[in-house]
């Protein structure tokens, strides 16, 4: 009886080690982890162009409503506080950095949304076609950011399914892919409540 070679006896254990690498899911745990990247590339994308239009707009009411200073400096606070937040890809596994960035965030759309609604009490402003010009691009802005959070929590729900999910949940073990967080509401207990209506 003739032995096989020990080069045939590698080639198959070379064969063999692949096709488990392919049928564990290592492949897609790259494709989705890409796929995770460039979504929150895109929102932080969007974030960055919400801070870039912040000091126009702030510029613009002073010259309306110069007295509504409290107010332009909460703005202009929480802008410096959003944007100093470092953002990197590790931010993705690393929970608490994620949650500072969300909660920045998230302060930095109240004081927006406050700057807004005090415009309305200077019709002179509403009128100025800078201004509207400004809030019609903020608004886009804020719907693009909506649109980038929902692309990423879509990636982040794939991914971390794969992550879960047997057999391929060994292999993320084996490669250290953790699951990553997703967005969420600050104040879920706050936004389940039904508003109250009087007249």
């Amino acid at each position: 009886m003739r032995a096989f070679p020990t080069h045939v006896f590698r080639w198959l254990a070379l064969l063999w080690a692949a096709s488990l690498l392919t049928a564990c899911g290592y492949n897609d745990f790259q494709a989705k982890d890409e796929a995770v990247k460039a979504a929150w590339a895109e929102v932080v994308n969007q974030y960055q162009r919400r801070a870039d239009l912040i000091p126009n707009l702030v510029n613009t009411v002073k010259g309306y409503a110069s007295h509504e200073r409290e107010t332009l400096e909460a703005v202009t606070k929480a802008r410096a506080q959003a944007t100093s937040v470092q953002v990197t890809p590790e931010t993705l596994n690393d929970p608490e950095a994620f949650a500072r960035f969300q909660q920045a965030q998230g302060q930095l759309t109240s004081a927006l949304s406050r700057l807004i609604a005090v415009s309305e009490n200077y019709p002179q402003l509403k009128a100025d076609a800078g201004f509207r010009d400004l809030q019609s691009q903020l608004e886009g802005t804020e719907n693009r950011i909506t649109v980038a959070r929902q692309r990423y929590i879509a990636a982040v729900q794939s991914y971390n399914v794969l992550a879960r999910s047997f057999p391929t949940n060994l292999t993320a073990m084996v490669f250290r892919y953790p699951v990553k967080p997703s967005f969420s509401v600050e104040n879920e207990k706050a936004i389940s409540t039904p508003p109250a209506v009087k007249f």
